[in-house]
């Protein structure tokens, strides 16, 4: 995990970035489906790409925004185990939010509200730090060393 040579493979940066992708729109999913399947009365695309769906002014919009800051904070968990690595936790986030926003344009359009991009900022910063966090508390525990025994 931490050991060897710095290596560069393309492969496994892509092959990172579509596992973390996939398990944060997996989870922003699921606390959809808890908090907002049960206010709507048909779950559709909109509630992840549509900007205008991220409202302060009813209560499902408030339930989405939590939607994506409880999935940020997941995601963090997410990079513990995919990422690995608290130096790369930044550029793994950002590269989810940046795929979300374009995603985002073509669903969408451009997002004109000023709550999608503090929500998304806020979700950005909150899953790059404490995963970020999380990985630092990994990579610092003592590497346990065994005393091996001589038999003379």
């Amino acid at each position: 995990m931490f050991y060897g040579a710095l290596v560069w493979d393309p492969w496994l940066i892509l092959a990172q970035i579509v596992c973390l992708q996939c398990l944060y729109y997996l989870t922003v999913g699921l606390f959809m489906s808890v908090l907002v399947g049960t206010r709507v009365e048909h779950m559709s695309l909109v509630y992840f790409f549509d900007f205008s769906t991220l409202t302060i002014s009813t209560v499902t919009g408030c339930f989405v925004i939590v939607s994506f800051l409880l999935s940020s904070i997941v995601g963090a968990g997410y990079m513990l185990y995919v990422i690995e690595r608290a130096k790369k936790c930044l550029d793994f986030s950002a590269t989810l939010y940046i795929i979300h926003l374009f995603i985002c344009l073509i669903y969408g359009g451009w997002p004109v509200s000023l709550t999608w991009w503090v929500v998304n900022l806020i979700g950005l910063a909150s899953m790059s730090l404490l995963g970020e966090w999380l990985c630092i508390r990994i990579e610092r525990r003592e590497i346990p060393l065994t005393r091996l025994r001589s038999s003379v």
